[in-house]
């Protein structure tokens, strides 16, 4: 059975900062996802990154592709900006009752190459749909979200109603008490930072999490599911952060 979900239970997904992350950081929780140079600098420092730091990373992320620049003001390029999408998602995911039925993905295509496939199988683990044998992916049908027009080039796509247990069902799909545990790590986490920059790696890692929960409907969770509170720990961070940097976006922000 394969695994659906990474998670990361000893680290909780932290990982050192660095120019670039805080930088991504803070316009991917900007709304619009904008800033002069001379904003970024005051907003760096709390995180020990100086100026000269700073205008490198700036020049190498223009390079990269990651941000562009325009009359000294620095904005996320395109990939980017869909990736701060799904965060504000991963934050705010939108849901409808759950009448029983599941969303199901069949994978039709063949001969494609290894990186085709492992393209789809990012593209439809993003969709939090999860692997139930090779070339079947299904979940609740409970996001409030059409599943997109091209994966009818690979795929055909159903709505089912399985006759197993949904609620055994969906953990042999999700890793569910892994997750929580990591969770709930993340949550102590933060709760005991004090450092701007260990707040940051914190929430940044929360984020991360938070774009793997399944967000699977109440019924199927195990009790005291910490998803919600994962997010409204790093809304209220978010929205902290914005007011004191005083930048635009509040509580639907996003974390590199």
């Amino acid at each position: 059975m394969r695994t659906n979900v990474a998670v990361e239970t000893d680290t909780a997904g932290l990982r050192p900062l660095s120019a670039r992350s805080v930088v991504l950081s803070l316009l991917l929780g900007t709304h619009p996802p904008r800033l002069p140079v001379k904003d970024l600098v005051r907003l760096v420092e709390p995180f020990g990154v100086g100026g000269s730091t700073l205008r490198a990373a700036l020049s190498r992320m223009v390079s990269a592709g990651d941000l562009r620049r325009a009359n000294g003001v620095y904005g996320l390029s395109d990939r980017l900006l869909a990736r701060q999408r799904r965060q504000d998602d991963a934050v705010r995911p939108r849901t409808r009752a759950w009448d029983g039925e599941w969303e199901m993905v069949v994978i039709t295509a063949t001969g494609r190459e290894p990186a085709e496939r492992a393209a789809l199988r990012a593209r439809l683990t993003t969709l939090r749909l999860a692997e139930l044998r090779e070339g079947v992916w299904l979940r609740p049908a409970n996001l409030d979200r059409p599943l997109p027009g091209e994966l009818a080039r690979v795929a055909q796509t159903y709505t089912a109603r399985p006759d197993e247990s949904p609620h055994e069902l969906a953990a042999r799909l999700w890793p569910l008490e892994d997750w929580a545990a990591t969770a709930r790590t993340l949550l102590a986490r933060v709760a005991g930072s004090r450092d701007p920059a260990d707040s940051l790696t914190a929430f940044a890692a929360a984020v991360r999490h938070l774009l793997t929960d399944p967000v699977l409907p109440a019924g199927l969770l195990p009790p005291d599911w910490p998803g919600e509170a994962l997010r409204a720990a790093y809304a209220g961070y978010r929205a902290e952060l914005a007011a004191s940097a005083g930048l635009g976006g509040g509580e639907d922000g996003g974390t590199s």
